[in-house]
């Protein structure tokens, strides 16, 4: 079932279809609430971002993707939870089953692999907060401009803009021990 037809089953009663979307889109959602500051709080999140989609579905534009819609609310409850604790959270990042690279009998290589990840990885969480969500929307997320703008409630311009400063720091940052 795609997600059209999962949303008009889901607006007429359909609460099996609704889950088809939960199940297939709940390890994104956690991807972009952890990585955009929710921490430990990203299942709570997540779950209230789910709960409000579905009292919202009505008002859901039909013509739209219903990833980068969901992905806002998602965002927007991060933002109030970070928001609402008075602190900045730190930034968890789950790179999730990524492969490594080397091969095991290269420990110094994956060491060293380690090292630089960690290295960048301490860089993204340093960028002031708008640097770091377009970053994290476009390269962790892999979402296209459109839908960072629509996820974070830019214009495409702002996105564009924002990911070129936050890459020049980045690249300013670890220039000198990265390649």
């Amino acid at each position: 079932m795609d997600d059209d037809e999962a949303i008009a089953r889901s607006l007429d009663g359909d609460l099996a279809a609704y889950e088809t979307l939960v199940a297939r889109y709940s390890t994104l959602a956690h991807r972009t609430a952890a990585l955009l500051g929710a921490g430990d709080e990203a299942e709570d999140v997540v779950q209230e971002a789910f709960v409000k989609a579905f009292r919202h579905l009505p008002a859901f534009r039909r013509d739209a993707a219903f990833r980068p819609w969901l992905l806002r609310i998602v965002a927007n409850e991060t933002h109030d939870l970070t928001r609402s604790r008075g602190r900045r959270a730190d930034l968890v990042l789950r790179l999730g089953a990524a492969t490594d690279p080397y091969a095991p009998d290269d420990p110094a290589g994956a060491a060293l692999d380690g090292d630089r990840r960690d290295r960048l990885l301490a860089a993204v969480r340093g960028l002031p907060d708008r640097e770091r969500g377009a970053v994290v929307c476009r390269y962790f997320l892999q979402l296209t401009e459109a839908e960072t703008a629509q996820v974070l409630g830019w214009p495409v311009g702002t996105v564009k803009s924002t990911t070129h400063r936050a890459l020049s720091r980045l690249r300013e940052e670890v220039a000198d021990d990265l390649p």
